[in-house]
């Protein structure tokens, strides 16, 4: 029955994710060609500067994967937040946590729904970008495996995000910062670093599961079984403290009075 109940949650919660972009086709079109454009210009301007002859390689490859994977990260972060937010403003937060399924289980709802959605929307901006800059990249099924591992991570910041709307209500500038660390993140091929670099890139949230998809669609090697199992436990480890924290911030929320109040 709570099985039952939680695919009904769920697909109640994908056709209120779909109808939110649907409603608002400026704003979804508007979205996906900002991200192609910005992403666009930056290409002809590199091809300006060092002439015609650009090479395309997996050097290359492996930048248009990081610009679309920080895209796709940055509108998982932002969700949670952003739902947070939106239902703060609207005053119908507190509902969310007197519903019977309970705050936990609607956002992880909300969570998957939307990921639904950007997924196939970053997909539209890859495939636009491989076309306009003539980029080729590999699709093998086994970069399921690390996209898995860098939603993880995101998923763990996306709940801190959550965790300080909660309390603080308003915190875009943190956004604004966090969208540069992750361009960082994503953007970097951390998997050449060497020596404590290499340490260093494990403990950093999405960046294994980033060089390995670096690996399998820009460069076409094989996965690498023993990077993928730490990128996993990255993942899970930025996950469950990410959770932790939001069932912490839900408390402290309660106990302050903030859940029926903007």
């Amino acid at each position: 029955m709570v099985r039952l109940n939680f695919g009904r949650l769920l697909m109640a919660e994908l056709r209120r994710s779909w109808e939110l972009r649907r409603r608002y086709p400026v704003e979804l079109f508007g979205a996906i060609a900002i991200a192609i454009t910005v992403f666009y210009g930056l290409f002809l301007g590199a091809r300006y500067v060092a002439g015609s002859a650009l090479p395309l390689g997996d050097r290359f490859d492996a930048i248009v994967i990081g610009y679309v994977l920080w895209t796709l990260v940055i509108g998982i972060l932002i969700d949670v937040a952003n739902s947070l937010q939106y239902e703060a403003q609207t005053g119908t937060l507190e509902q969310l946590f007197l519903s019977p399924f309970g705050a936990p289980a609607i956002f992880l709802a909300r969570a998957i729904a939307n990921l639904t959605i950007q997924v196939v929307l970053n997909l539209v901006i890859l495939l636009a970008i491989m076309a306009l800059t003539g980029s080729r990249l590999a699709f093998p099924p086994l970069l399921i495996l690390p996209l898995a591992a860098v939603f993880a991570s995101t998923y763990g910041l996306a709940f801190l995000m959550g965790s300080l709307t909660l309390l603080f209500k308003r915190v875009q500038q943190i956004f604004g910062i966090t969208q540069f660390l992750l361009l960082f993140l994503m953007a970097t091929p951390t998997e050449t670093w060497t020596g404590w670099g290499q340490v260093g890139r494990w403990l950093l949230p999405m960046t294994g599961g980033a060089g390995l998809l670096r690996d399998l669609m820009a460069r076409q090697v094989g996965l690498n079984w023993g990077e993928l199992a730490l990128a996993a436990v990255n993942g899970l480890v930025y996950l469950s403290f990410g959770a932790w924290l939001f069932r912490i911030s839900i408390r402290l929320a309660k106990q302050r009075g903030k859940l029926s109040s903007y």
